[in-house]
């Protein structure tokens, strides 16, 4: 055995770390990528919401330039300012724009977590552990055996509350 520290990696779960570990480079590089854009999208999706937010508001101080001083004023006010940021918010989700810059940072979101579960997958291949596809196969099986066993049971009382009846 030698004496240098590289020559550890060469045993044990170490080994099998090692060899994934360009995989899991790779994954971080792409996620980073993602991550960026998953970025500039949700800063573009929260500027479109202040501004939005913003606009509003000044319509309704441009509209109601006093405060209220009794009830009915107050309502008043309370249904001229959502009457605006209704009608201002609903534009706002009904552009073209806006569902653009969504459908995007939902699209960066999916990618970020297909990297994740990839660098997740070679982590737990390479500790020798089930990844999240197997488990996923194992609660299947185990949830048929379930109604299966179920079933056999109802079939045995069945069988059982006949028996008796004769």
């Amino acid at each position: 055995m030698s004496s240098k520290p590289q020559a550890l990696t060469s045993v044990g779960p170490m080994r099998n770390f090692s060899t994934n570990a360009k995989k899991i480079s790779t994954e971080l590089l792409d996620a980073n990528e993602d991550l960026a854009e998953f970025n500039k999208r949700l800063t573009e999706y929260y500027q479109q919401l202040a501004d939005t937010w913003a606009n509003a508001q000044k319509k309704v101080t441009a509209k109601i330039p006093k405060i209220p001083n009794d009830q009915e004023q107050f309502d008043s006010y309370k249904r001229i300012w959502i009457d605006i940021f209704d009608n201002d918010f609903t534009e706002l989700f009904d552009s073209h724009k806006f569902g653009e810059n969504y459908g995007k940072l939902v699209a960066s979101e999916l990618e970020l977590s297909k990297h994740w579960e990839q660098m997740l997958n070679v982590m737990l291949q390479s500790a020798n552990l089930p990844n999240k596809k197997e488990i996923d196969e194992v609660y299947k099986e185990l949830h048929a055996l379930r109604k299966r066993v179920s079933k056999l049971e109802s079939q045995t009382k069945e069988s059982k509350t006949r028996s008796k009846e004769k």
